[in-house]
């Protein structure tokens, strides 16, 4: 599960880990958190483009082989004036090879529960050949959510009314994983 937003006062984090949790309830699959924060990828700098491989930097071979060590992915993401963060796409376009053929869902936040960013972002992982999942997860934010801080509340109660849907989702990855699952 990528965590797709480095924003200092970000709520990413908070939801990524209740959803992963959520997620992985009553599935087969687990999830495991990869924030992009602590991965700390400069602006895309590779002198060729990714398709070609053979990547120059070690920064690069690192991410890598995070994404290659994954069978499928859940980006976890801000909408930000009606796209998403710069610093995913970024993540994302560093590697291609690496995402081919990995099925992706997403869940997206927002005051507006994100689905201009979903959209655009399921136009991105198409591009890349991820298998998207059929049902984005949009959560509504509102002002009750974070404290005065700007800091999430109860990352709990946030996501109660989208248990279903992540539930959805993971039956979703998993049936696009159960050769893998099974192995």
């Amino acid at each position: 599960m990528i965590v797709g937003s480095t924003r200092p006062t970000r709520i990413c984090a908070d939801l990524a880990e209740v959803a992963a949790g959520h997620l992985g309830a009553a599935g087969a699959l687990t999830y495991e958190l990869v924030d992009l924060a602590a991965i700390g990828l400069p602006f895309l700098d590779e002198p060729r483009k990714p398709a070609l491989g053979g990547y120059a930097h070690a920064h690069t071979r690192a991410w890598s082989a995070v994404v290659r060590s994954f069978d499928g992915f859940v980006l976890v993401f801000p909408q930000y004036n009606w796209g998403y963060p710069a610093v995913l796409k970024n993540a994302l376009d560093f590697l291609y090879e690496e995402w081919r053929g990995k099925p992706a869902a997403i869940v997206s936040y927002g005051t507006r529960g994100g689905s201009r960013a979903a959209e655009q972002m399921r136009t991105v992982l198409t591009g890349l050949h991820m298998n998207v999942v059929a049902g984005d997860v949009l959560i509504r934010t509102s002002a009750d959510d974070v404290d005065d801080t700007g800091a999430l509340i109860d990352a709990k109660r946030t996501l109660a009314p989208y248990r279903d849907a992540l539930a959805a989702v993971d039956a979703e990855l998993s049936a696009l994983l159960a050769p893998t699952v099974e192995d």
